[in-house]
């Protein structure tokens, strides 16, 4: 059994870096692999999509739409999806559905800011699931089939006139 002093990596499996500047023998004397003068041959320079004064690419096209950057994400779930889950063995209608159950039966990755149910596919099964939003269609999938959907979003406070 090895000892703690004694590990050490495999073979070949590291490499010393490189010593810049340290004579014309290394390879890599003199300017170090910097060219000649000029603005990026000294240290601390930062000219990623500098142009030279031109107009950058980036500030000559055309900028479109907003991207808002309180926007929530949400992790989108189909009816369908739930049946399937459900006709696999992976969700017990029985027992209630939210975000840790459909985490769990590996129909939802993550849950980001919260599941939002949407209605394409169909629904046979009786289910009591909890989720941060549902469309019309989903909420009224889940009441035909006789199950009740519970939506935990926060109701947008009043508008003070």
């Amino acid at each position: 059994m090895t000892k703690l002093n004694e590990l050490s990596p495999s073979p070949g499996s590291t490499k010393n870096r490189m010593r810049v500047g340290r004579g014309p023998g290394s390879g890599k004397g003199k300017t170090a692999g910097r060219g000649v003068k000029g603005q990026k041959a000294r240290s601390g320079v930062a000219v990623n999509g500098f142009e030279g004064g031109q107009m950058p690419l980036h500030m000559r096209m055309p900028k479109r739409g907003f991207k808002n950057p309180n926007a929530k994400r949400f992790a989108e779930v189909n009816l369908w999806r739930i049946e399937q889950a459900i006709a696999a063995g992976k969700l017990d209608p029985k027992q209630p559905i939210d975000t840790a159950a459909l985490i769990a039966a590996g129909i939802v990755r993550r849950a980001w800011d919260g599941v939002r149910l949407l209605g394409t596919g169909d629904l046979k099964t009786k289910l009591d699931i909890t989720v941060y939003g549902a469309t019309t269609s989903a909420r009224a999938a889940v009441e035909a089939a006789g199950g009740a959907l519970t939506v935990t979003k926060p109701e947008p406070a009043p508008a003070e006139a």
